[in-house]
């Protein structure tokens, strides 16, 4: 991020330091840097599709 800050300021792009300040790259709820995640299915009408047998065809 600060190589393309830097660039942006470089091109003359007002970069302000109060923007700079909320900058982060976990920013995300679903990323959890500490390994663990979790996943919420939705509740899918007639559950989910039977697995595809190995030896079947590609379709």
């Amino acid at each position: 991020m600060d190589a393309a800050l830097t660039q942006l300021r470089a091109d003359g792009f007002e970069v302000r330091d109060e923007d700079v300040a909320r900058l982060s790259p976990f920013v995300r709820h679903h990323i959890n840097v500490l390994g663990r995640y979790s996943f919420q299915l939705p509740d899918l009408p007639g559950g989910m599709r039977p697995l595809r047998a190995p030896d079947a065809a590609d379709e």
